[in-house]
């Protein structure tokens, strides 16, 4: 018996979907929530007697203090005091991927003009970036873009769970700022040659894909093509440490975010801004 109906539908009409293709679907809000699709074109949502189990890599938390120096928290702390102090129109988001765009000369050049902040920890999974955003790092803030990245630290989530992860983190900010944009960046290949982590992050991609043509303020910018070579290597001149982006690297990603986000920004009067409370 589905939980809000009177007496179950034909056979054929009801059925359970998978979680992984609840999350590259619906998205995983409404997947850990325990929703279930019904009717023969799955149209149609409801939560389930029994909820489906919670996706790990959507489950906020913050970083254990491993090393014991509070360096993490502290960070966390001063982007709290950031959003306090700046009225930024784009932030960006995420792990060592963003962290260390900021250290770019093209950053300077090309995102330091449109007022922004740089919210990214070395590290983070979708678990610790979704804590932060929960607990103060939204507060205060309106930016008319939100540039998302993350999800290539999540090594013990599968694919399924990683998508559904980064789409609680694109759900959370859509709902909290209506009128903001979102950009999702997706993941980037990984490792010299062809490992198992790049596959998965290429078919975390394709689940984003089909996750954000459902959701209208959101675009995902696939930059991942160009890294790797017609022999299936990575070479160390666009990532040194086969992960980390060179500043050549980064540069070839900047230029076409930057496109994008230039043709948002004109595009988003001040007046749809959502006045702070």
């Amino acid at each position: 018996m589905w939980a809000g109906r009177a007496a179950p539908a034909p056979a054929h009409a009801e059925v359970y979907v998978r979680y992984a293709v609840l999350v590259s679907r619906l998205g995983c809000a409404r997947a850990a929530a325990g929703f279930v699709v019904i009717g023969p074109n799955r149209g149609c949502c409801v939560r389930a007697a029994e909820p489906l189990r919670m996706n790990p890599a959507a489950r906020a938390e913050p970083r254990e203090d491993v090393e014991g120096d509070a360096r993490w928290m502290s960070q966390h702390n001063r982007f709290v005091q950031e959003c306090k102090d700046a009225e930024p129109d784009v932030l960006f988001v995420g792990d060592s991927m963003v962290q260390l765009m900021q250290q770019q000369e093209v950053w300077k050049e090309l995102f330091s003009p449109l007022h922004v902040l740089n919210f990214g920890i070395a590290g983070d999974t979708t678990c610790n970036v979704l804590w932060r955003l929960q607990n103060g790092e939204l507060q205060n803030i309106r930016p008319k873009v939100v540039v998302v990245w993350v999800g290539t630290n999540n090594y013990q989530h599968t694919a399924e769970q990683v998508a559904g992860g980064v789409m609680e983190i694109v759900q959370l900010l859509v709902n909290q700022l209506q009128h903001t944009k979102v950009i999702l960046m997706g993941l980037l290949p990984r490792g010299e040659k062809p490992n198992p982590l790049r596959q998965k992050n290429a078919e975390v991609n394709r689940l984003l894909q089909a996750s954000v043509s459902r959701l209208k303020p959101v675009q995902l910018l696939d930059v991942s093509s160009g890294f790797i070579h017609s022999d299936g290597t990575i070479v160390s001149r666009d990532m040194f440490d086969y992960l980390h982006l060179t500043a050549s690297g980064y540069r070839r990603v900047a230029k076409t975010l930057h496109e994008l986000l230039l043709q948002i920004l004109e595009e988003t009067p001040e007046e749809k801004q959502t006045p702070l409370p």
